[in-house]
């Protein structure tokens, strides 16, 4: 597997741009402009960060893709129904439909967690294409997916029971604790399923020195 540094490295530039600018942009203009001012901000950093890779031939990652469209959304009902409400419970409703397409990617054999990982991870295509990996990927799509249902029930409880302000805080801690303990199992479960089938997991290791001949 990648060494830990290389794989921080790949994965900086995807969460910075789907999930970290966002949030900042929606926050920083929420306490400045109001809430239709920190909709538009985090809408219009969303788009810009897409258009800049295009232009550059760069790759758009999933999670940039799944941010422009999501807020597009749900930008477009919240103008249109004048609702703060909806604007946050949109996700909630968007996150139990990814929940339900995870389970059936990994259902058809394709399973969407696994472009998601290719996002944070460069990985092999031999790699992926090993018998326990895609059993990996399978069984990992239903955790994941079971994670998101939950994070949605939590949600969906913050909404209802707390400050705006103090929602969009606390809706990123919960998000980000339930991902960051999906992540470490996540990780866990690939070391654990590939020692069933007699490898071990090395990150950052140099390949093995082909045998020579002795002289």
């Amino acid at each position: 597997m990648p060494d830990p540094r290389t794989a921080v490295r790949h994965a900086i530039p995807v969460v910075a741009e789907g999930v970290l600018a966002p949030l900042a942009c929606f926050y920083l203009a929420l306490l400045f402009a109001g809430l239709r001012g920190a909709i538009v901000a985090a809408l219009v950093w969303s788009y810009a960060a897409a258009a800049r890779r295009l232009i550059r031939g760069d790759r758009v990652s999933t999670v940039l893709v799944l941010d422009v469209l999501l807020l597009t959304v749900r930008t477009a009902v919240s103008f249109a129904t004048g609702s703060s409400f909806l604007y946050f419970a949109q996700p909630l409703i968007g996150t139990v439909l990814i929940a339900c397409v995870l389970v059936y990617t990994a259902l058809v054999g394709r399973p969407l967690v696994q472009r998601f990982a290719e996002d944070f991870c460069p990985l092999d295509r031999e790699l992926l294409e090993h018998p326990r990996v895609r059993q990996y990927f399978f069984r990992i799509s239903l955790m994941w997916a079971g994670v998101l249902l939950v994070n949605s029930g939590i949600v969906a409880w913050l909404l209802v029971s707390s400050s705006l302000r103090a929602f969009v805080l606390e809706r990123t801690a919960t998000s980000w604790t339930l991902t960051a303990g999906a992540i470490f199992c996540s990780i866990y479960g690939f070391s654990a399923t590939m020692r069933r089938d007699g490898c071990t997991v090395r990150w950052g290791a140099d390949r093995l020195a082909p045998a020579t001949s002795g002289t």
